[in-house]
């Protein structure tokens, strides 16, 4: 039995690691394009750009990890079955139960893995996304931001530009809420963003243009001003508010992080924190996941008798596809309150589980 788990064990472990380099590369890749563009149109620094490949591989580990621990199940399975192994087995005196037992604790294994990545390496690697991005944006402003979209990333502005050339701007509208004030308007043909990182402000130099100003007598109501130069200061974060730091967002934060954000909303009279319930769930269920596909995915390839690459890749986008969708729905029921959040982030674990379960109960009574 020994030589026998060792067997199945390193095939497993091969075709697992293949399929996660294969699904990481895959996702990796799908980002290069952007993060080109950032290189060369847009002048950011190699530096910044390897920063933000760092940080997005934990990201997407925490969904490749459960898609690699499916296809390898698959794969290996589905070959064990082909060639008549799993027979021979079961001729042996062996279970499917003992076959597919240490398949089943590497899953776990994987599982738990998965939730220490989800709850403490993906919120950090997502806070220093987010850093990294300020940076970005104190030294080129233009890689920053994004034409034709209204820019909300500076403090007490909402700025719209419609060309974006390098640092160089044509067409822009910069709108400043106020309370209960109307809001202050700028526009400008031209304009240039001239970036200060050691003070971590940008400045703005507007050409050719309008602004309201407040009347002496009345600031309630503005006059327009005509300029053919105007100046303005633009900060990527209050000063006073962050010292410096990037406030967390709930993406940001580890489960004890939510938990004490939770709290302090109920504090402030907030009741309803099924958001946050929503996300605590949503990172336990994904780091389950692979367990989950392992119960499904081993009677499925048993059943298959197919060795072949290309119908273990099928049936695991098949699966894949299922599985994410009913985590979208799950999500959708719990915004509208149509399921409890742990039931409609657990609603595709719970369908896989049970249905592996019977199916492998069904396999192995065969």
């Amino acid at each position: 039995m020994k030589i026998l788990r060792n067997y199945i064990l390193s095939e497993f472990l091969k075709a697992f690691i293949v399929s996660l380099a294969v699904f990481t590369f895959v996702m990796l890749a799908g980002n290069l394009a952007k993060i080109m563009d950032m290189i060369i149109n847009k002048g950011v620094e190699v530096f910044y750009v390897l920063k933000l490949l760092l940080f997005l591989i934990p990201y997407l580990l925490s969904y490749t990890i459960s898609m690699a621990t499916l296809c390898a199940t698959l794969l290996v399975f589905g070959k064990l079955s082909s060639d008549n192994e799993i027979t021979a087995m079961k001729a042996s005196g062996l279970s499917l139960y003992k076959i597919a037992t240490p398949v089943l604790i590497v899953g776990l294994i994987v599982s738990v893995y998965s939730l220490y990545l989800n709850d403490r390496l993906v919120p950090k690697a997502h806070l220093e996304t987010r850093k990294t991005m300020r940076d970005i944006g104190l030294k080129s402003p233009s890689a920053y931001i994004e034409a034709g979209t209204f820019i909300r990333s500076f403090e007490d502005y909402i700025i719209f530009i419609y060309e974006i050339n390098g640092n160089r701007l044509k067409n822009i509208r910069i709108y400043e809420p106020q309370k209960d004030k109307p809001t202050r308007t700028i526009v400008a043909r031209r304009g240039e963003f001239i970036p200060i990182p050691e003070k971590r402000i940008v400045k703005l130099k507007l050409i050719d243009g309008t602004t309201e100003e407040p009347v002496p007598n009345d600031p309630a109501n503005f006059y327009k001003l005509d300029f053919r130069t105007y100046y303005m200061t633009l900060n990527l974060e209050d000063p006073k508010k962050t010292s410096g730091n990037i406030k967390k967002k709930t993406k940001d934060m580890t489960f004890r992080e939510l938990k004490t954000e939770m709290k302090e909303v109920k504090d402030e009279g907030i009741l309803d924190v099924d958001p946050i319930l929503t996300r605590i769930h949503k990172k336990i269920a994904i780091s389950f996941s692979s367990l989950a596909f392992i119960l499904i995915g081993l009677p499925l390839a048993v059943r298959t008798h197919r060795s072949e690459k290309s119908i273990g890749f099928g049936i695991s986008l098949v699966v894949l596809i299922t599985y994410w969708l009913l985590l979208a729905t799950g999500n959708v029921c719990a915004i509208n309150k149509i399921l409890p959040p742990w039931l409609a982030m657990w609603l595709g674990n719970i369908i896989f589980m049970a249905g592996g379960i019977i199916l492998l109960y069904r396999t192995a009574k065969r």
